[in-house]
This record gives structure tokens, C-alpha cells and sequence, in this order.
């Protein structure tokens, strides 16, 4: 005659499956059976195998209590944004008429040490723009596609393009007062990691749902930082430029994460901040080209 199975009752069907696989690492065999009359389910395992696999299941479920395994982020429901080809295609644009006009327009706009003398602040937004050579330029614009894409979607594509501008603005100023001697910087890195850091700050969103959400945001903030080292690190680049735009995308992920919904999902909020983007760069370009004919 069969031994009769023990039974294990389970909220639901993922839960079940989970208890499963606790129940196999510890080599305890289990099959999950649904009971349509009840709407339950069940793992069935040998009577002998009860005892181990019921302290199996309370030991994993002290260790994750509280953890907050799947949390739904107040994103638009896309994970990538098109329209980062404007983007890339005005870096490209910017670089071939740098190179028709001999290298005029990396004199005009590239960061360099004098600007507290020239008062030429518009450096700051013009050097994100432009690139040493083509090279410099495939890397910036192949990294850049996948993460401001992604954050352009996360966030809105008005709002990520203005948070990552500034957060390049803001490497370009932290490698004028953090480099010694002649310094001349130039190139969209530090607007790329600024990317970066708008979708590490991204995990904050999960303080809404309360306290108990501080390990995804402290394992959201760590990936985003291994990720800064792994890509940003790199001792042949403007590392000092790269850091500086990570912690300016921190900065604005943090303040973005944490707006109000009615700002976080306004379209209007985001096509102004789109608007003042290009604003800026227009500007500054045009005081660049305005201060060449005065000189």
C-alpha cells in the first residue's frame, strides 16, 4: 500500500514553485498539485521528508523577510527611448562641420583652463557637444545610445536630456577646478555618465512604498556604481570629467525620482525641460560664435 503524502498548503502557485526550488537545493523531491476546489496549492513530500522541508521553508522565509522581491517603478511602460538618435545625430552633425571648418569649432567651444579669466562659462554646455576624433566619438555615441535611451524613457526624454546636459556641464566644471596646469577637455562622456547616474538614482522612486524598500535602493545604487567603475574608470580618460557627471546624474535622478506624480508623468513638465535643453545649447554656441567675431 502507498504511503499517503504530507501536504504543504501555499498562498499561490509562484509561492509554491518557490518553496519547490528551497525544497530541491536542500535535495527534499516535492510536486506542486493546485486543488481546484479551494483555489489553493500544495507541495506533496514524503512523510519522512515533512519535518526537514517545513523547517526548510521557515528558515528561507526569515531570510527574506521583508524583502521586497518585485516593486513596480512609476515608469511610462517603455524601456527605451528613440528618440536618443536626435542626440546622437546632432553629436555626429557637430563633429563633421568641426572637421569641414578645420577644427575651428573645438577652438570655439572645447573647456580649457582660462575660462575663470574669459568669463566664457557657455564652454561648459559647448564642450559636451564636441569630440576629438571619430573614435572618441563612436564611443561616446555607442555607450550614450543605450543609456541615455534608457533614461530618456525612465524619466521622460525632455527631463533625462536637460538632468544628463547638466550633469555633463557639471564634470566639464569639476575638471576645471580638480585638474592642475593647462586643461582642455571636450566630449559627451561626462553627459554619458550622467545617464548613468540618472538610472542608478532611479531605484529612490522605491522609498514611496515605505522603509522596508531600502535594500532594493541600496542594491540599485551599488550595481549603478560598479557599473561607473567598470565604464567610467578608465585611467586613459578625463576620469575627473566622468565622475563629476556621475554624481551630477545622482543628483538629478534623486530630484527626479522623488517629484511629485503629477510632475513625474507631466508631458508638459517634460517638453519644456526638452525645449530649455536645446536652449541651452543654442546659446551657448551662439555666444561662442559671437565672441570669435570679437576677437
Amino acid at each position: 500500500m502507498e504511503t499517503a503524502l504530507a501536504t504543504i498548503p501555499a498562498r499561490s502557485r509562484r509561492q509554491a514553485m518557490d518553496w519547490s526550488l528551497v525544497l530541491a537545493s536542500q535535495g527534499i523531491e516535492a510536486v506542486i498539485e493546485h486543488a481546484p476546489e479551494s483555489g489553493g496549492w500544495m507541495l506533496l513530500v514524503e512523510p519522512a521528508q515533512f519535518e526537514p522541508a517545513l523547517a526548510a521553508i521557515r528558515q528561507y522565509r526569515v531570510e527574506n523577510r521583508g524583502w521586497l522581491w518585485r516593486s513596480q517603478l512609476p515608469a511610462g511602460g517603455f524601456t527605451f527611448h528613440w528618440g536618443v538618435l536626435l542626440w546622437c545625430w546632432l553629436l555626429i552633425v557637430i563633429h563633421w562641420l568641426g572637421g569641414a571648418w578645420d577644427g575651428t569649432l573645438a577652438g570655439l567651444g572645447a573647456m580649457n583652463d582660462r575660462v575663470p579669466v574669459t568669463h566664457e562659462w557657455w564652454r561648459l554646455f559647448t564642450a559636451v557637444t564636441l569630440h576629438a576624433d571619430v573614435a572618441h566619438l563612436a564611443a561616446n555615441v555607442s555607450t550614450g545610445l543605450v543609456v541615455l535611451g534608457m533614461a530618456m524613457a525612465r524619466f521622460g526624454p525632455g527631463r533625462a536630456l536637460l538632468a544628463g546636459l547638466l550633469a555633463g556641464a557639471l564634470g566639464n566644471l569639476a575638471g576645471l577646478f580638480l585638474h592642475t596646469g593647462h586643461y582642455i577637455g571636450l566630449g559627451a562622456s561626462g553627459m554619458v555618465m550622467g545617464g548613468l547616474g540618472l538610472l542608478t538614482a532611479q531605484s529612490l522612486a522605491l522609498l514611496r512604498h515605505g522603509p522596508l524598500a531600502w535594500r532594493p535602493v541600496l542594491t540599485g545604487l551599488a550595481g549603478g556604481l560598479l557599473l561607473f567603475v567598470l565604464v567610467g574608470m578608465n585611467p586613459a580618460s578625463d576620469v575627473v570629467a566622468h565622475a563629476g557627471g556621475f554624481a551630477g546624474g545622482l543628483l538629478g535622478g534623486t530630484v527626479l525620482s522623488l517629484l511629485p506624480t503629477r510632475w513625474a508623468q507631466s508631458r508638459k513638465f517634460d517638453q519644456v525641460a526638452g525645449l530649455l535643453a536645446l536652449a541651452l545649447v543654442a546659446v551657448a554656441w551662439t555666444l561662442a560664435a559671437l565672441r570669435s567675431q570679437v576677437t
